[in-house]
């Protein structure tokens, strides 16, 4: 884990978030006041049952979500005091998102897929195609720009995933169960490029049920019934390479 500087906030602090949803006898209190410091540079694996608030969270520090009550911090902002439009504006800036499902168009190539991000942020077609193919060169399928998913094995999809998420050039990148479709190799894979974009400096805050994906993490943060049950530094990172 790569520390903060000294006279610098912490990347991401939550500090007595609740997030409720519905009201009165309706109401559902998924968070109960999280607490929780993301430093710059970590690889965190967030685990938990289902129902125990981990996907709530990750919404909320995706900016998709905005708590109940408390504080969320991003780079020093108030997150929660934002328009909704900043919010956006913070997500397109910062934040690259990987999905369990992939959710590539069906009928677009490779490089397509990985320009969508750019599109909607008004780059020209000529800047697009540089930082799409620079993104899935990183992911290690340059070769296979032109092929549509269809064409692609599971693994590849996700590489493409990773390389939508990362063209923008965000901080941080938020993964929600992205090797839940793989199979165990596949998933080994996945994880080795997560590892690798972590140590190249990028923020990976990533929600695993699998205790062997969460094993690559620097830092394992465990929900349960909307608070956090503990956070722990990882004292056996899995490596490259390693077997898992």
């Amino acid at each position: 884990m790569t520390p903060s500087k000294p006279d610098s906030p912490p990347l991401i602090e939550l500090k007595g978030i609740t997030k409720t949803f519905g009201e009165g006898d309706a109401a559902f209190q998924a968070l109960k006041g999280i607490d929780l410091v993301i430093e710059r540079g970590d690889f965190v694996a967030i685990m938990g049952p289902s129902g125990s608030g981990k996907s709530t969270a990750m919404n909320i520090l995706g900016c998709l979500d905005i708590p109940t009550s408390g504080t969320f911090r991003f780079r020093g902002v108030e997150v929660q005091d934002l328009t909704r439009d900043q919010r956006s504006l913070l997500r397109r800036r910062y934040l690259g998102f990987v999905f369990q499902g992939f959710n590539l168009l069906a009928r677009t190539s490779a490089l397509e897929n990985v320009e969508l991000p750019l599109l909607y942020r008004g780059e020209s077609k000529s800047a697009r195609k540089v930082m799409a193919q620079k993104a899935l060169d990183l992911v290690g399928l340059l070769p296979w720009a032109d092929h549509t998913p269809a064409e692609l094995s599971g693994g590849q999809q996700q590489r493409v995933a990773i390389a939508r998420a990362l063209v923008s050039d965000p901080d941080v990148l938020l993964a929600d169960e992205p090797t839940g479709n793989l199979d165990t190799e596949r998933s080994i894979e996945i994880m080795e490029l997560l590892q690798q974009l972590n140590n190249d400096g990028i923020t990976v805050l990533m929600v695993t049920h699998e205790e062997e994906m969460a094993a690559f993490a620097n830092t394992i943060v465990h929900f349960r019934d909307g608070m956090v049950e503990s956070v722990l530094q990882n004292e056996h990172v899995v490596t490259s390479g390693a077997p898992a």
